[in-house]
């Protein structure tokens, strides 16, 4: 994984909120605030924005921008969450490049920030659920075949979360009715796993 190929998987999740943008829409509309799919558009696009012409000097620098921006454009909850996720990821990179296995203990640091500012944990039925597993089976393998399993395992946690009763966030509220509701979050963070498998792939 080298800086070209972070800009690109950065574009690659730009593209993959735009075209889900109305299926996050829809599922933050049985639980939410029915806002998610049209923030995280806003919020990749502005990434997409803020990474042209931004000299980055390693892989890090190009998650840091990511983070930055998306807590400055995405509101709610999304952007700083992801925001932290992205800056977290981004400050252990310090290389033109990073391996599988350095890329899997950076994301795991950004999760670990994510999760010390929205104190989830898994079976809250947040973009937790979909996050741990997909670091889970990101081990130090080649890149591709690392973020392969990271993706398919992010899908399995995304779909979990339809029996889960919310125990955080706005869908919180509905106490047993968020329950046969898929996670809008976990579901954008299979989409950020799946655009990793799409830049890597041979």
């Amino acid at each position: 994984m080298d800086t070209h190929l972070t800009r690109l998987w950065m574009r690659a999740v730009a593209t993959a909120m735009d075209l889900h943008k109305n299926r996050l829409t829809q599922v933050d509309s049985a639980i939410g605030d029915a806002d998610h799919g049209v923030n995280m558009q806003r919020g990749f696009t502005a990434v997409v924005a803020a990474l042209d012409g931004y000299e980055a000097e390693n892989v890090g620098d190009v998650l840091v921008k990511t983070g930055t921006t998306l807590i400055s454009s995405v509101g709610g909850a999304a952007g700083p969450l992801y925001g932290t996720f992205f800056r977290t990821a981004g400050k252990q990179l310090t290389a033109p490049t990073a391996d599988g296995g350095e890329l899997a203990s950076a994301l795991g640091a950004g999760l670990r920030g994510l999760q010390k500012l929205g104190a989830a944990v898994p079976g809250d039925k947040t973009m937790v659920d979909a996050l741990m597993p997909a670091l889970a089976a990101f081990d130090s393998e080649a890149p591709a075949a690392a973020a392969a399993k990271a993706a398919d395992a992010a899908e399995a946690g995304m779909r979990g979360t339809i029996p889960m009763q919310a125990r955080k966030g706005r869908a919180s509220y509905l106490g047993a009715r968020s329950v046969g509701h898929q996670d809008p979050g976990a579901t954008s963070a299979a989409l950020i796993f799946r655009a990793l498998v799409e830049v890597l792939q041979p």
